[in-house]
């Protein structure tokens, strides 16, 4: 049987189908609850393989796939454009970073658009283990410092403004602890008048590392953060790398919990940062060679954490 139709009622019988499948790509239909958008990035080291048969992001990335409300893209640094196309960067909610020693193969302006996200709320970053030297984590902190050093040192109300010289970390050593921790702030005030303020931004290192995979204990100091829920007050991870304080970075505006060991060492493990209208979490446990992100605790962090950061970078 043929069916003629009228012209207007053809152009919105093509329309429609249109429409609904462009809706459906963008979220549910009818009011229901869209899903957090998450992106695992990994630089999918050969190491990985001792722990992981199928790399650590995929392993991360298999374990939020099976929490409700989540949409879970696991990419790498193989990957057309680095794993981070703009598109992807466009339609994700919280962005989860693996990086080891390949972090300078990501372009700087890839890890500027990742902070402007940030910025605007439309992001937020979760950096794990030897992310700290990660691209897209040492420019949050750079940006983070930036901002706390024009609150630390406002404009007079009378003369001039304030000049800031920021002395970017070159990258590449490790401090001694005995140190001066970044980022630091030298205010000098000259004959005139005029305050001029150099800040070293930070190495967004530490001074000792230990890989030996000795079990570490984890503090949790924020009970009631929702990055905490479902923890125990205290818990072990029985292999891991140490790292030891300081931690040259901004001060956080959250500390949710520490890990020590037995030699002593501490750190702060587990980092919140208010970065314009988003946040940034840094999560220290971890080694490629040690299966910390197959163990509930650790991934329960994980979890807790993309389904705060989720809804507060809407």
């Amino acid at each position: 049987m043929h069916i003629q139709f009228a012209p207007g009622l053809r152009t919105l019988c093509l329309v429609i189908p249109f429409v609904i499948s462009t809706l459906t790509a963008a979220g549910p239909l009818f009011g229901a609850e869209p899903k957090i958008r998450v992106v695992v990035w990994d630089e999918q080291q050969p190491q990985q393989k001792q722990a992981y048969e199928n790399f650590l992001g995929n392993a991360i990335a298999a374990h939020l796939e099976k929490q409700p409300g989540l949409r879970v893209v696991s990419t790498n640094l193989q990957q057309p454009e680095h794993g981070l196309s703009t598109d992807l960067l466009d339609n994700t909610d919280v962005l989860i970073w693996w990086g080891h020693v390949r972090q300078q193969e990501i372009p700087l302006e890839k890890a500027k658009g990742i902070v402007e996200r940030i910025k605007a709320g439309r992001l937020s970053l979760i950096a794990l283990h030897s992310a700290h030297w990660s691209r897209p984590f040492v420019e949050a902190m750079n940006e983070r410092t930036r901002a706390d050093a024009r609150k630390r040192f406002p404009d007079p109300k009378d003369g001039p403004p304030v000049k800031f010289e920021f002395v970017p970390y070159t990258g590449g050593f490790v401090p001694t602890k005995d140190s001066l921790v970044t980022p630091a702030y030298y205010a000098m005030r000259g004959f005139n008048g005029q305050l001029t303020v150099r800040v070293d931004l930070p190495n967004c290192v530490f001074p000792s590392y230990r890989g030996d995979g000795k079990p570490s204990t984890t503090r949790v100091l924020l009970a009631d953060h929702p990055i905490a829920k479902g923890l125990p007050k205290t818990f072990q991870i029985p292999q891991t790398e140490m790292y030891d304080e300081p931690f040259h970075v901004p001060e956080p505006d959250e500390v949710v919990m520490e890990e020590t060991w037995e030699a002593g060492e501490r750190f702060r493990s587990g980092c919140v940062w208010k970065l314009g209208e988003g946040r940034v979490f840094y999560y220290r446990p971890g080694h490629e060679t040690y299966p910390v992100y197959r163990q509930e605790l650790p991934l329960q962090v994980l979890t807790n954490a993309v389904e705060w950061l989720g809804t507060v970078s809407r």
